[in-house]
C-alpha cells in the first residue's frame, strides 16, 4: 500500500478564519472589561479605583483584541497546511474543520472526505498528534452528540470493530449529511 501525499486539488479548500465585525468586538471589549472590573472589585476592595479601571481596560484589550487576533495568525498557518496521507488513486472530495476526542484531549484538525475514507489529520499544535483513518466500509453509524451534554456540535461515528469517535464541528447538521452521503 503506496501512501500519496500530493492529491489533485479538485476539492475546494477551506480557509480557517475567525470573523467578528468591529462592532462586536468592541462590545466584546466593553463587556469583558465590565465583567473583569467586577471581579476585581469584589475580591480586593481595598485596591484603587484607577488601577481597577486600568486593570479592566488592559484586559479587556488583551483578550478580546490582541489574543484572538495572536491566535488566528498562529493557527492559521497550522490549520491551513494540514495534509492527510493518501492512498493511491485516493482523492480529497471534502475538508471539514473538526476536533477528534483522544482521551480528554479534544484535538483540532480537520475531516478529510476521500473517494474511499474518512481521514481525520490534526494539527501540530496538539498533544496527540497523527492522523486517523476510518474506511466507510467499517462505519456501522454516524450520529448527533452533544459535547460535555449541552452543546449540539458532536457527531459520534461507531465502527463495526466497535470503535467510537466523537467528532466536533460547526454547522453539525450540514457536516453530518456530507458524512452520510458517503456512506450511501
Amino acid at each position: 500500500m503506496k501512501l500519496n501525499t500530493n492529491s489533485k486539488e479538485s476539492y475546494t479548500k477551506k480557509e480557517f478564519k475567525i470573523d467578528l465585525t468591529w462592532k462586536q468586538r468592541i462590545s466584546s471589549m466593553f463587556f469583558t472589561s465590565i465583567i473583569y472590573g467586577a471581579v476585581l472589585f469584589l475580591f480586593d476592595r481595598n485596591q484603587n479605583i484607577n488601577s481597577i479601571l486600568f486593570q479592566s481596560v488592559f484586559f479587556g484589550v488583551l483578550f478580546v483584541l490582541i489574543f484572538p487576533w495572536a491566535m488566528k495568525k498562529m493557527l492559521s498557518k497550522k490549520v491551513n497546511n494540514i495534509i492527510p496521507e493518501l492512498l493511491d488513486e485516493e482523492e480529497i472530495e471534502e475538508e471539514i474543520f473538526a476536533s477528534l476526542f483522544r482521551g480528554l484531549e479534544g484535538v483540532g484538525g480537520k475531516i478529510f472526505l476521500t473517494n474511499e475514507r474518512l481521514i481525520f489529520k490534526s494539527h501540530s499544535l496538539n498533544i496527540h498528534k497523527g492522523q486517523t483513518d476510518i474506511n466507510y466500509s467499517d462505519i456501522v453509524s454516524v450520529d448527533k452528540r452533544k459535547t460535555a451534554k449541552l452543546i449540539d456540535n458532536g457527531i459520534r461515528i461507531i465502527t463495526k470493530q466497535g470503535a467510537k469517535y466523537d467528532f466536533i464541528v460547526n454547522d453539525r447538521n450540514i457536516e453530518l449529511q456530507k458524512i452520510q452521503q458517503k456512506l450511501s
